[in-house]
């Protein structure tokens, strides 16, 4: 990781392994060791590494804590090793003598050296090497295992060397390797049309997410939204006294960061639904846009924290093409940007001491990175299973340097990335590259400011497929939910991916008659997160592999856990409007299965089970019945109640 500059990630419970090359001038043997510890810690807690192949060693330690650990090498030059080796291969009797008494010597030294029972034991082994006994008696207790382990554990350091650098694992909590997001507006909540929604009118919706099998529930800023220059209806800039503004600009009269929008209730009322919420295994996920609406409280109490023209106004935020007229920047170049950045702080600690770990963060690569490595690092003291998810759509380095930086999960292009090259080549860098050590991705197949154009015209089965690729793909996904579940495709105009009537510049009912309607996929994403949640495959990122199809439209891949005690493979056909059909050319050692013998697979999302022989196996689909299989694979041949846990 950039020479040691940042720590690689994991979650709590997962195994780190490290390989060093390790060599010495000579035919010495070398001991090796991996060191590691809590960060703060002064000992070192020790595992052996295993010598491979080419003066490679390998070794292995668990993060059992959420935290920052430290690791590192440490390996010597061991003579008592080197000497066993010999032992072993002597065959004439002188040397064997000679070779035994200089083994004693080497462990009446250690004798010498150690105190209590061990040296005892260690000065009698070392007498019994030049003892009464037999040659070949004694040779063996030269070759005992025991003596060698406690040789081992008191081996003279005094020239080890240790690797120039202690390097960084931080250990987060198992929801930054596997969750799943339901993003939805808490002013769209209200049963009743036309009438603003409440937290109160939110906690009905807790037991139906959980039900669906989500675990995050992401609103958008729920601050006070800004009166000057506030946006109406389709992002005109002519609202009527009614229309309720885009809550990403933040801050009135009312508030700011650290307040809540009259409408939506009180902070208890807030802090009931973040208690009532984790009660059914959800978390509430905040987020955070630093920006302000014109009329904030921090425009007037901190106006240097501004760019001010020379007219006296500020450059409201842009995107080209994008204009956010109801939305000013921070100047982070401001003088006091000491006190900005404490003030940030601040926003993120207010809104932890009410419940919340979970923060979308708005635009962060538009933000200083010195900043967010510094606040981050400052929030995981306080709460070391925060989890910030990077909402930046920017180019790849940037995005990487976010995800080092601290962000636990980060926004992708799975949105943009529709063909069958396009899906194998990112998935192959995400799930398999380097940056798959630090860049945890998070599937949307959709979000209030992506409406793609696959979704605009690809009817039901491109919701389908898109939602079990972002589901099956990567182990963190999310869905803008009420318009996922009812497949809303209209684009505000051609060409746009701004949903008409978008519910960032209105109020939406969304009613549960609608969303449980017979239109709606509330039950088929039912279904697939409890396939996730069911098969521990698919709660992590490595166990992907792409697996090769003669048909351009059709795209296979597998998940598999390290022991491939559980094996997914999926099968999409990437056109929503015709039957595409092809053969595969499976890689059976990514199954687990063996050549010469069947296996089958069983389709979790219809029920069907098919025996498949070898790697080459006929696959259709029909996108308008179902356009995705999600096969689980069990080599053999299995009886119906291996798949009882299993209703789809």
């Amino acid at each position: 990781m950039d020479g040691g500059r940042f720590p690689i990630k994991r979650t709590v419970g997962e195994v780190v392994v490290v390989e060093a090359d390790a060599f010495t001038d000579g035919h010495d043997a070398l001991c090796c060791v991996l060191q590691y510890r809590k960060a703060g810690e002064t000992a070192w807690q020790e595992a052996p590494m295993l010598a491979l192949v080419n003066d490679r060693w390998r070794g292995e330690f668990t993060v059992a804590e959420l935290g920052r650990y430290e690791y590192t090498v440490l390996a010597w030059v061991d003579h008592f090793k080197s000497w066993r080796h010999d032992l072993g291969r002597w065959v004439q009797a002188e040397d064997i003598t000679l070779s035994l008494r200089i083994g004693a010597e080497l462990v009446g030294k250690v004798g010498q050296r150690v105190a209590g029972m061990e040296g005892h034991w260690l000065t009698e082994r070392a007498a019994e090497l030049v003892g009464s006994q037999n040659l070949e008696q004694r040779r063996l207790l030269g070759l005992d295992e025991e003596l060698a382990q406690r040789m081992f554990r008191h081996a003279d350091r005094t020239l080890a060397l240790s690797y120039g650098k202690e390097l960084g694992v931080v250990a987060e909590d198992v929801r930054a390797r596997f969750s799943t997001w339901y993003e939805m507006f808490p002013r769209s909540c209200s049963p009743v049309p036309g009438k603003h929604g409440t937290f109160k009118d939110c906690e009905s919706w807790l037991p139906r997410l959980a039900t669906m099998g989500f675990d995050v529930l992401y609103f958008p800023p729920i601050h006070p939204v800004g009166r000057i220059n506030r946006k109406g209806k389709n992002n005109t800039l002519t609202p009527g006294p009614d229309d309720v503004g885009s809550p990403w600009a933040i801050g009135s009269a009312e508030g700011g960061h650290k307040s809540i929008l009259p409408a939506l209730g009180t902070l208890e009322d807030f802090r009931s639904l973040v208690q009532k919420a984790r009660e059914h295994g959800i978390d509430i996920a905040l987020d955070i846009a630093l920006q302000c609406a014109p009329d904030h409280p921090y425009v007037k109490e901190h106006p240097d924290w501004f760019r001010w023209r020379p007219d006296g106004t500020v450059q409201y935020a842009e995107n080209p093409p994008k204009k956010y007229q109801d939305i000013y920047p921070f100047n982070f170049e401001t003088a006091d940007w000491r006190a900005l950045w404490d003030e940030i702080k601040s926003i993120f600690a207010f809104w932890i001491e009410q419940g919340v770990r979970i923060f979308r963060v708005d635009n962060p690569h538009t933000k200083p990175f010195a900043m967010w490595e510094w606040l981050i690092g400052e929030i995981k003291q306080i709460r070391p299973d925060a989890i910030f998810l990077a909402e930046a759509f920017t180019r790849p380095k940037i995005m990487h340097r976010l995800a080092k930086l601290g962000y636990t999960q980060s926004y992708t292009y799975y949105a943009w990335r529709n063909t069958k090259w396009e899906l194998g080549e990112y998935l192959t860098e995400l799930c398999q590259g380097p940056g798959r050590e630090y860049f945890r991705p998070n599937f949307w197949p959709n979000t209030p400011d992506i409406l793609t154009e696959a979704l605009q015209f690809g009817g039901r089965p491109i919701f389908m497929s898109r939602l079990v690729m972002a589901a099956t793909m990567t182990a963190n996904y999310g869905i803008y939910g009420p318009a996922y579940e009812m497949m809303e495709h209209v684009a505000v105009k051609h060409g746009s991916e701004e949903y008409l009537d978008s519910e960032k510049y209105q109020l939406r009912q969304r009613g549960f008659q609608d969303l449980d309607g017979p239109d709606s996929l509330r039950e088929f994403i039912t279904l697939v997160n409890r396939i996730r949640q069911r098969n521990p495959a698919l709660q992590s990122d490595w166990g992907l592999q792409i697996h090769l199809v003669d048909n351009e439209q059709i795209l296979c891949y597998s998940k598999a856990t390290a022991n491939h005690s559980n094996v997914i493979l999926v099968v999409v056909n990437l056109d929503p409007n015709y039957t595409q059909a092809g053969w595969t050319n499976l890689k059976l050692e990514a199954l687990g299965v063996e050549l010469s013998q069947p296996f089958q697979v069983h389709d979790l999302l219809t029920g069907a089970h098919y025996i498949w022989n070898g790697p080459r196996n006929y696959v259709e689909l029909n996108p308008h019945r179902m356009p995705v299989h999600v096969f689980r694979v069990l080599s053999g041949l299995h009886t119906e109640r291996d798949f009882v846990t299993f209703d789809g």
